[in-house]
């Protein structure tokens, strides 16, 4: 009897017949719902779906309420799609960086995928409208592969929620929320993953019409309907907003965007904040890739990246898109801000496309274009680029004592390359001595080159401390020496130097691509010069430090590993390739005042000598000179070399004029 007319008919207290009615509800006509059940069924799905909008249409506006970001463009599609289709689907970085944790993630988010289609259908069949036959042989292979995903979907999330709840990693607290290390959501949501999978399962146990069934059917769809509405409250909501993350990137790694207008000094207040940055703020899952691979916080220092962009979130929650309170404050400090060194590690490191080097960068834009962060050494040093032309703060003299002293030719067009000095190669003695080793390389292999007259520091330190306008002259006056001489060719001994010429000053009235000059790093000649030069290979251990700006900036780590094994044994760090650990330099740091907590370079340093080997083989003038000082106090340190001076010991000696 259907229940209507049961309830119609009744003329007995209701209570007497509860147990009725419970049975008539759930199965008043075998395999199929009563009218009641559907109409319960689409009010739970009208009120799970408001619950969710309720909140994620905040989020949402929130995104698109924020500003425009300047010089985006969605080009390149192939490259985003691929991105997508690697990242997303395959979740190849989730799997890559923590294969255990990251195949399990994996396992739960394949899991979700396959079971679209099962959740589909599960809800039609509530209707009476189900599209999957399970008798048929696609119905029987699709929910039998659902099964399987469903097996390694609980196991996984299982084995998720003892690693946060039980081993629990430093890298997953939050710190900014006192008594809640942990949080309790994680738990919660994968409690509902684990039931929704467990519901699946215990389905195939059961008759299909049976009361058993029609009760997981309910607990399925009730764990399902509760778990919508908690995605946009918690960090699962990455779930949604991820995939756009990752598809809508900068287009490069740790691309700075660039301002607009006068009234644009950076990220000040919020409404500063551009669309992605907001979009990657919600897109955080706090799993603490990025805090865990930070030389900043792993050496002591306030900055946690992940708290960084977490503090973004917060803001945005509290004050909105449009608001005019200050970022740094509340939510994010300034000391955190300045303490990074823009290694790139969080950035390389998050599984869901949080560019987390542009924000910081963003933050100290606002804070020194407006004057707001007022620092002692910055102060000396900015003023050292503006009226010097260089980090050091030395007379343009001596540099061209140097490059007398080394006769280096003047570039005029002629030579095949251009030879930028930068400012350790120019004026800091040890980075002249790597020059100089470079300077016979090239001559031996008879290859012309010259040095400009009038080269400045590039700005990269300024440009990472956030002074756009230091930055900005810099950029312009070298684009004008190098349009006058037509550069085409540039090579550089500082990979922070070859970033910031091939991309940054793009900014700043650079030459159209097609004229725009090739810039290489020195390993990368080296390397492909390797057949030409002479090897003397002995068993000298030489353990090689990947620099930043060369590895995870330009994904550049065999052509300075060919350099070294051409002459000793390579031996490899604890952390290396694109795991390698900051020297400490980056970001303008290698010029400010004594660092918080442990220094940066001391860690690596040691990490370096701890290998054993005889030799440190550098590829960088900074990570040289912070090395430099990191050993001076060492008994039997090893000797320190850049690449270029182990490739100029293999060189015949010189011949004595008679």
């Amino acid at each position: 009897m259907p229940l209507l007319t049961a309830l119609a008919s009744s003329t007995i207290c209701p209570s007497t017949h509860l147990p009725m009615l419970a049975a008539q509800f759930l199965l008043a006509e075998p395999g199929r719902f009563s009218l009641v059940e559907k109409l319960t069924l689409a009010s739970l799905i009208f009120t799970s779906a408001g619950l969710f909008w309720k909140r994620f249409g905040i989020v949402l506006d929130k995104i698109l309420k924020s500003r425009k970001d300047p010089g985006f463009h969605l080009g390149n599609i192939g490259k985003r799609t691929w991105d997508f289709f690697w990242e997303v689907l395959c979740q190849a970085k989730v799997i890559r960086e923590r294969p255990l944790p990251g195949l399990a993630h994996a396992f739960v988010f394949w899991s979700f995928l396959a079971f679209a289609l099962v959740t589909l259908n599960h809800i039609a069949t509530g209707f009476g409208i189900g599209f999957l036959d399970p008798a048929g042989i696609f119905g029987r292979i699709y929910f039998s592969t659902a099964a399987l995903f469903a097996i390694a979907c609980a196991v996984s999330i299982a084995g998720l929620f003892f690693r946060r709840f039980f081993i629990r990693p430093i890298w997953l607290a939050r710190p900014a929320l006192p008594g809640h290390e942990v949080s309790w959501e994680s738990g919660v949501i994968a409690g509902l993953i684990f039931a929704l999978m467990a519901t699946y399962l215990a389905s195939f146990f059961v008759a299909e019409t049976s009361l058993a069934a029609r009760l997981l059917w309910w607990a399925h769809t009730l764990v399902l309907l509760s778990f919508l509405p908690l995605v946009p409250h918690t960090k699962h909501l990455h779930l949604i907003l991820s995939p756009a993350t990752i598809f809508l990137s900068r287009g490069g790694f740790s691309e700075i965007p660039p301002l607009e207008g006068d009234e644009d000094f950076g990220l000040v207040t919020g409404k500063d904040l551009t669309q992605l940055v907001s979009l990657q703020a919600y897109s955080c899952v706090e799993c603490g890739r990025c805090t865990e691979h930070c030389p900043a916080n792993n050496t002591g220092k306030l900055l946690n990246p992940k708290e960084i962009v977490l503090g973004i979130r917060g803001y945005l929650n509290e004050y909105g898109p449009t608001a005019e309170e200050l970022l740094l404050g509340k939510y994010n400090s300034q000391e955190a801000a300045f303490q990074c060194t823009t290694c790139g590690a969080c950035e390389f490191q998050c599984p869901v496309g949080i560019e987390h080097v542009p924000i910081i960068i963003g933050l100290r834009r606002g804070a020194t274009n407006t004057g707001e962060w007022d620092n002692e050494y910055g102060g000396k040093l900015f003023n050292a680029m503006e009226r010097n032309g260089n980090a050091l703060g030395l007379s343009a003299l001596e540099r061209d004592k140097f490059i007398q002293k080394q006769e280096l030719p003047i570039f005029d067009g002629s030579q095949e390359y251009c030879l930028w000095l930068g400012c350790m190669g120019g004026y800091d003695p040890k980075g002249r001595e790597i020059i100089a080793s470079f300077v016979e390389v090239m001559r031996y292999l008879g290859t012309t080159y010259g040095v400009l007259r009038k080269e400045k520091c590039t700005g990269d330190p300024a440009r990472r401390l956030g002074n756009d306008l230091v930055f900005q002259q810099l950029a312009e006056s070298n684009l004008e020496a190098m349009q006058q001489q037509k550069v085409k060719k540039i090579v550089s001994i500082c990979p922070h130097c070859v970033r910031t010429i091939q991309t940054d000053w793009k900014e700043f009235g650079a030459p159209a691509p097609s004229t725009y000059p090739t810039v290489e790093h020195h390993s990368e000649f080296l390397a492909r010069h390797q057949s030409q030069l002479p090897h003397n290979k002995t068993d000298e251990k030489i353990v090689y430090h990947d620099p930043c700006y060369l590895g995870r900036y330009r994904n550049i780590y065999d052509e300075p590993r060919s350099v070294i094994e051409s002459a000793g044994t390579l031996v490899e760090p604890e952390r290396t390739r694109e795991r390698s650990f900051c020297c400490g330099a980056g970001g303008g740091l290698a010029f400010l005042g004594e660092e918080s907590g442990q220094r940066v370079s001391s860690v690596r340093a040691q990490e370096l000598a701890a290998t054993g080997a005889t030799t440190i083989g550098a590829a960088c003038p900074f990570c040289n000179t912070m090395f430099r000082d990191a050993l001076a106090n060492g008994e039997n340190s090893p000797r320190l070399l850049d690449i270029a001076q182990i490739a100029a010991a293999q060189l015949p000696p010189k011949e004595l004029p008679s």
